[in-house]
Order: C-alpha cells, then structure tokens, then sequence
C-alpha cells in the first residue's frame, strides 16, 4: 500500500480499534486460478503481542480454506471510514484555483499466516467470542446456546475456523494532512454542511486525528 509519510498511522492501539469497529474485512488470498477476495467478519486477539491474531469463519463449501498455500502470506483489509472532498471547500481555490477533488480514508492491512482449524471446541469459543463483541449493544445480546442444539450443531458442521497470525500491519489514514489548516478546516465544514452520515464520520475522525475544527462544532 503506497502510504506518504504524512497519511501514515503507526500506531498499533489506533489500528486495532479501527480494525474492531469494522471488523468486516475484506481476505485477500493467492489460489490455484489466481488472486482470490472473500468478505467476511474477523475477530482480533491482540494476542499474540504485538500484532494479535485475527479469527474468523468460512463456509465449507468456500474453495478458500482447500486451495491454499499455507506457506504464502495472507492480507486482510479492513475499511474505515471514507469521503469525498470537493475542491470548492478549500478557502485556497477561491484564491488561485489551484486544487482538485480528492477522496479521503481511513484503512488498515494485515498481513499474516493463515491456519485452518477444523476443532469443535475452538469454533465454538470463536462463535462465542465474535456474538459477544457483536452482540454488546443489544438490550439482550443473542447467544449461541439461545439456538436449539441440533440446530447449533448442524449450522457449525457447516463451516471451518480460519486463523491468522499477523505478521505485519500498516495503516493509511487520508484526512487532508497534506492541507494547509484553512483547507482543513473547509474541509470539515463541507462535510458537516452535506449532512451524510459517513461525511460527518470522517469529520468527526479529522478532528479526533488532526485536532482541528472542534472549535466550530
């Protein structure tokens, strides 16, 4: 991922955070035909320190889990938030007109060994783990043992655990760094003024990172 040294976020706590408020990811694989892209929800542990691991689920009938080099590397590609910017918010274009739209983004790449794990007891403990995180804000979170037995067993009979040891882990997280704060702070006010939900989400994550515009809230 081409990352400038401005819109590059080392920070691994930053990192995992984005990584569990968008847990779906998007698991890019190298197979027998090519390049292969399955979405689906990965749950992290951040252990082993200090990357963590990624856990998740695929179905059996999912090529993904058999035709795999487990010797090959694994990237998993977990989305942020994400706007466009028009220029005409840049107090720097009613100057000289000097600017072009851009997009901006926050992303996160994992990278790491994927491991396939056929156990009951572990599926079991990842349905659990990965209900529970998803399930917090409910009044009364659902729960595995909330199916019937059978039902439970016949669903897991139909799926795989998948693992992943990250190895390496980068973060890109676009937020008009590379803009004076005049432009910056148009920006903020252009997307609070659209009214569009992921808008005002990357609004509120350029003030969260940048530290500016908050004085306008």
């Amino acid at each position: 991922m081409y990352t400038p040294k401005h819109f590059n976020e080392p920070d691994t706590a930053t990192l995992h955070a984005l990584m569990r408020a968008q847990p779906l990811a998007t698991l890019v694989t190298l197979a027998s035909s090519g390049l292969d892209a399955n979405h689906l929800p990965l749950h992290l542990s951040t252990e082993p320190q200090p990357l963590g691991t990624l856990r998740g689920h695929v179905a059996r009938a999912n090529p993904l889990w058999k035709d795999l080099s487990p010797e090959l590397e694994v990237l998993a590609v977990f989305h942020g938030v994400q706007a466009y910017v028009s220029p005409n918010w840049y107090p720097t274009k009613a100057e000289h007109g000097k600017a072009v739209p851009t997009w901006n983004y926050a992303v996160v790449h994992a990278h790491g060994t994927l491991k396939v794990i056929e156990d009951a007891s572990w599926l079991r403990a990842h349905l659990n783990a990965l209900t529970a995180h998803n399930e917090a804000s409910q009044a009364q979170p659902w729960k595995p043992s909330d199916a019937p037995a059978d039902y439970l067993e016949k669903m897991m009979s139909a799926i795989i655990g998948i693992e992943i040891t990250i190895t390496r882990l980068s973060g890109k997280f676009k937020l008009s760094q590379n803009q004076p704060e005049s432009n910056q702070m148009g920006a903020l006010h252009g997307l609070r003024e659209t009214g569009h939900p992921p808008s005002l989400a990357m609004a509120a994550l350029m003030e969260q990172v940048l530290g500016t515009g908050k004085q306008s809230s």
